[in-house]
């Protein structure tokens, strides 16, 4: 499958293009504060849709790759992180930079933000493939099991408000059923709409949740930046000596298990992941009272698990169909647009395909290292172009995305609809990733509950009764239990 990979790039060499704009473009979404990975895949994915498989897929994944990588830059010099995964670089990356060490804190975040990289991608390339071994042998029941275990992490992702964070994942599994039925091929909630029999776009619903609302949460602050003093830096190399690189490998190896390991559990991310990693380093430090106040293994550490989450996201992702991370939801539409279905099968059906996407992230992770190096001084001026001026370029990205499509209005529409509908939902204090999950997650949920149902003739006990999915499910149900018991102890304790 190597080779074939190999081959498959060959006869498609723009696709290695492709990837070198999928880095420089998400190193720049990385930057700009306000400007994420996520917002950037989902801002693209109507551009992929002319691409073709492996363009596309290996686009995506330069964006993931880019844009987790940027972020360093605005954690360092302005103490505002570009993403949500960079936020422990600002402790102890801004002292350094007050203290004039700028150079050593982004050049040593640069580089084990690389080395992060090809560690989460030998993880991916060695696990990936023993668990879709383990899952191929799966059924409907398996899959529904699987599926309802990915649901209850609706809790997780809304420990703040767990009322509100089923209301919305609810509501996404609600409005995924608009259309046709995917069965009977009856229309369902179209109230006469023909327009609607087709159902939602998943990219459509992608773009307007978060581009579009990120877009409105950016221009809030849109001078923010603009009026910041930023450092001009010169690095040699990368700023850092051989003593303290092979100082800081001990800090690596264990920041980066954190990072897959955080990464395969989904709906955790990147945004936790940084924090814990920092916290070890921190525990394990010998001079613990020195962080958060320029000390180098707080950079190296959170630069390192965000990287490594990379890969650790994407094992369940291309494994089980479930989405790791916010970024690898958006890469799981993406998919499902080019007519890939992630799971256990994807290994038989499309096995050069994927052996293509892990050399082309290899070549990503070794693009980014040079463009970050080399276009240093050109991203860190990017921090000083006023946010007014880069969101309606965006909006106008977004609407010719949704339309080209399908080559309909109505995209556009339903693009504003789900932003506008975003923008709503986080005014109120809800949160917004339970209702992708549930769209994403909804129709795999339904399918293989009617399909089970089918083959069992309408026996649920079927679902319990089989080893592997009654025990998942059994699983699934201590899960939701023990974050429930443990939420509203949090919620008693700060009461």
């Amino acid at each position: 499958m190597l080779m074939e990979g190999f081959q498959l790039i060959i006869n498609t060499p723009m696709s290695i293009t492709w990837v070198a704009i999928g880095v420089a473009i998400g190193i720049v979404f990385g930057v700009v504060p306000g400007l994420t990975a996520t917002m950037a895949i989902a801002i693209f994915l109507p551009i992929t849709f002319r691409l073709s498989q492996v363009e596309a897929i290996s686009t995506m994944v330069a964006l993931y790759i880019g844009g987790m990588a940027g972020g360093l830059v605005p954690s360092i010099l302005l103490n505002m992180p570009g993403t949500p995964a960079s936020i422990a670089t600002c402790f102890d990356g801004y002292p350094m930079a007050l203290k004039g060490q700028a150079d050593k804190a982004l050049g040593a975040g640069i580089l084990f933000s690389f080395l992060g990289t090809l560690f989460s991608i030998a993880a991916l390339v060695s696990v990936a493939p023993v668990l879709a071994g383990i899952a191929i042998r799966f059924g409907p029941h398996e899959y529904f099991a699987i599926t309802f275990f990915s649901m209850s992490l609706i809790i997780t992702l809304s420990s703040s408000s767990l009322r509100k964070g089923l209301m919305t994942g609810m509501a996404g599994i609600m409005l995924s059923m608009v259309g046709l039925d995917p069965i009977e091929a009856s229309p369902r909630f179209v109230f006469g709409i023909p327009a609607l029999r087709g159902g939602f776009n998943v990219l459509t619903v992608l773009v307007g949740l978060y581009a579009i609302v990120e877009v409105f949460n950016v221009c809030k602050n849109a001078d923010d930046t603009a009026s910041a003093q930023i450092q001009d830096v010169s690095m040699k190399g990368f700023g850092i000596n051989f003593q303290e690189f092979k100082g800081q490998l001990g800090n690596f190896f264990r920041s980066a298990l954190i990072g897959v390991g955080i990464g395969i559990l989904p709906a955790i991310g990147g945004g936790t992941s940084n924090l814990v990693s920092y916290t070890m380093a921190k525990d394990q430090s010998k001079d613990p009272d020195s962080f958060g106040k320029g000390n180098l293994a707080g950079v190296v550490a959170p630069e390192t698990t965000n990287s490594a989450n990379i890969g650790g996201s994407m094992v369940p992702l291309l494994s089980l169909g479930i989405p790791g991370d916010t970024a690898t939801a958006m890469m799981l539409g993406g998919l499902m647009i080019h007519g890939i279905t992630p799971g256990p099968l994807i290994y038989r059906n499309h096995g050069d395909l994927l052996y293509a996407i892990f050399i082309l992230m290899v070549l990503a992770s070794f693009m980014m290292l040079i463009m970050m190096v080399v276009g240093l001084k050109g991203f860190i001026k990017m921090l000083k172009i006023p946010k007014y001026y880069l969101m309606p370029a965006i909006i106008i990205m977004c609407a010719v995305g949704a339309f080209g499509l399908n080559n309909r209005i109505f995209d556009i529409g339903g693009m504003l609809f789900f932003g506008i509908v975003g923008l709503l939902i986080t005014k109120l204090g809800f949160p917004l990733p339970p209702m992708v999950l549930g769209f994403i997650l909804g129709p795999i949920l339904e399918n293989n509950l009617r399909r089970g149902l089918t083959s069992s003739q309408g026996n649920f006990l079927e679902f319990m009764t089989r080893p592997i999915s009654g025990t998942i499910i059994a699983f699934t149900l201590l899960f939701v239990a023990y974050s429930i018991v443990k939420i509203y102890r949090k919620q008693e304790m700060t009461a």
